[in-house]
């Protein structure tokens, strides 16, 4: 699997083929958290794959986009009476919805491994399956995890982390790796290593360096920085079209949204007033072009490198600082995504 070392992940096999829910709350799911597991597991043909959340209708993705196309509760129940051999949780508005709690709640009494993605763990927490597990996750979380869940233990230096049923991750860019994982835990090594060359991801191994995260001067001198200059602020355009690649535009839409400076959107470059129908097989909601917005191309390429791609460009039009407080946030380290080095902007 990629580059060791690397953890396997517990996994049931009650159903063949497995079941796979992907979780979403429709006031608010982190865009790559929820985006990326879903068009991954799909791409790579592991099992049914659903996307859920609470309510029929679209979700609101955070801090960018919105979909539609997602399984109410109800209706999945009703077609899985047996529940999900994995639910995947992304990070959500808030984390502690009555209805996601007891679907939560419910999916795992029947056995299903609950991955969280980044601040998913406060989710997964909420519904109880955190007391006493050792975990990981996004560096802003853990004292609040440790604070919240007795006898529970944070693990340094890993991407993710399995213990019993519930997977937790890192930041947001833990997505992709933790992804793969599940992929080499269903299908094999052989499987997970040819969508990985699809997605242009030579590694995904386990292994973080954590003690490089944090919110330290530089990045909270950024933030007031870039939060004060409101004047400048500037709406970022993705132009997208029918079979648009999920991953890719997850990674830049959620990065140039987390500058303080800008905000992205998509819009149709073919057919401004129709949405879009990504890869995955979701429906994206898209907005009307404005005149005074900055158009900028998602990356092209292997999707899994997008992100390294945004940030650059990201670096360039708003200066480095702000660069760095993006790559904090989504608890991205460049060295270990395997991606080739941008040559840099003439």
């Amino acid at each position: 699997m990629g580059s060791r070392p690397n953890q396997a992940l517990p996994l049931r096999a009650a159903s063949a083929p497995p079941v796979i829910a992907v979780l979403a709350l429709n006031e608010g799911t982190e865009t790559t958290d929820f985006l990326v597991p879903h068009a991954v597991l799909r791409q790579a043909r592991v099992g049914v794959v659903e996307a859920e959340a609470p309510q029929p209708g679209p979700v609101v993705l955070m801090p960018a986009l919105e979909v539609d196309g997602v399984r109410d509760f109800a209706s999945f129940d009703a077609a899985y009476p047996a529940g999900a051999d994995i639910v995947v949780v992304p990070a959500m508005h808030r984390d502690d919805d009555p209805a996601v709690r007891a679907w939560l709640q419910r999916q795992a009494a029947q056995g299903a491994v609950v991955v969280a993605v980044c601040s998913g763990a406060r989710v997964v927490g909420q519904a109880g399956l955190l007391d006493g597990r050792r975990f990981t996750g996004h560096w802003y979380d853990r004292s609040t995890l440790l604070r919240r869940h007795a006898g529970a233990v944070y693990v340094p230096g890993l991407r993710y982390l399995a213990d019993g049923p519930v997977v937790t991750t890192t930041g947001v860019s833990a997505s992709l790796p933790v992804s793969l994982a599940l992929v080499e835990a269903l299908a094999g090594a052989a499987r997970a290593r040819a969508v990985a060359e699809e997605l242009g991801l030579p590694a995904w191994q386990a292994v973080h360096r954590s003690d490089r995260f944090g919110l330290g001067l530089a990045q909270v001198w950024t933030l007031a920085a870039n939060t004060v200059l409101f004047w400048r602020h500037e709406r970022i355009e993705l132009p997208v079209a029918d079979g648009a690649d999920d991953v890719a535009l997850a990674l830049a839409a959620d990065a140039w949204s987390r500058t303080y400076r800008s905000e992205a959107v998509a819009v149709n470059s073919q057919a401004p007033a129709q949405a879009v129908r990504l890869r995955s097989g979701l429906t994206l909601r898209v907005v009307p072009p404005q005149a005074a917005a900055v158009p900028v191309a998602v990356p092209g390429g292997a999707p899994a490198c997008a992100l390294r791609a945004s940030l650059q460009a990201i670096g360039q039009r708003y200066g480095d600082g702000t660069r760095q407080w993006v790559a904090t946030q989504l608890e991205y380290d460049e060295t270990q995504d395997g991606c080739p080095a941008l040559a840099a902007a003439p």
